[in-house]
């Protein structure tokens, strides 16, 4: 039986860290939001009108509000873990009447919420510079709420795995963002060559940028079903990682 009273704990603890500092964290990914606008929409912009008959700076709405979620999600999950395994509090966790899901869910629940607030944050700053429009808002907060837990997921695994803070940064810095530049944030698949157009295909990521780009102006560089499936598979994979290293306590008890 899921001992919820555990998750919430290790929710509420988590989420209460970050409304300590919600003026630093909101404030440096809302001001990143903005230059990102002046730069891509009013420089790019002024040389790419519209992508498939939506205008270039409503565009890339999508594109940051994802950059943003991959990257909170990442980040916050895989710190939120990694200091108690710095401290030596883990043992707290592992001692507890309280498996890996309470403790997986209770972390990954709080990144996920964190980035997701974040990302919302954003979408009410591009309306001051664009008038984004949202073709299927629920599919839409759907999206947002499955990519978040599944990056919220992918940096609790790297939060377990790092031994030091150059580990627990070298994966955001080196993998993710590159994916996320490289996955159609800033522009859409069909504007590249054939070839590349099949290499982009190859990067995970292009999946869910491209479904959440789907809830918001209704097109799509791969199919919307492929898109879930993707971050489906994420999610389950992830979730098998976390479950084997709890069981077989490989990095946990380092």
């Amino acid at each position: 039986m899921i001992n919820t009273g555990a998750i919430r704990a290790i929710y509420g603890h988590e989420m209460s860290r970050f409304f300590r500092t919600v003026w630093q964290s909101i404030a440096s990914p809302v001001l990143s939001t903005v230059l990102y606008f002046v730069v891509f929409g009013a420089a790019i912009g002024g040389r790419i009108q519209s992508v498939e008959g939506i205008p270039y700076g409503a565009f890339i709405v999508p594109g940051l509000m994802m950059l943003t979620v991959l990257q909170q999600s990442v980040s916050n999950a895989s710190f939120g873990i990694y200091f108690p395994k710095f401290s030596g509090t883990i043992y707290e966790y592992l001692v507890a009447p309280a498996g890996w899901i309470e403790v997986s869910v209770g972390f990954v629940g709080a990144a996920a919420s964190k980035a997701i607030l974040i990302s919302m944050l954003i979408l009410l700053t591009s309306f001051f510079f664009v008038g984004a429009q949202i073709a299927h808002p629920v599919w839409m907060l759907a999206f947002l709420f499955l990519t978040s837990f599944a990056f919220s997921l992918l940096g609790f695994i790297i939060g377990l795995w790092a031994k030091n803070f150059e580990q627990l940064q070298i994966v955001p810095m080196m993998v993710i963002t590159p994916l996320v530049f490289l996955g159609g944030a800033f522009y859409s698949a069909s504007m590249l060559p054939p070839v590349w157009e099949t290499v982009a295909k190859l990067n995970p990521v292009l999946y869910l940028i491209s479904g959440f780009r789907w809830s918001f102006f209704d097109m799509a560089d791969v199919p919307v079903g492929l898109s879930l499936f993707a971050v489906g598979l994420m999610i389950l994979v992830c979730m098998g990682i976390i479950r084997w290293i709890f069981l077989t306590g490989w990095r946990l008890r380092d």
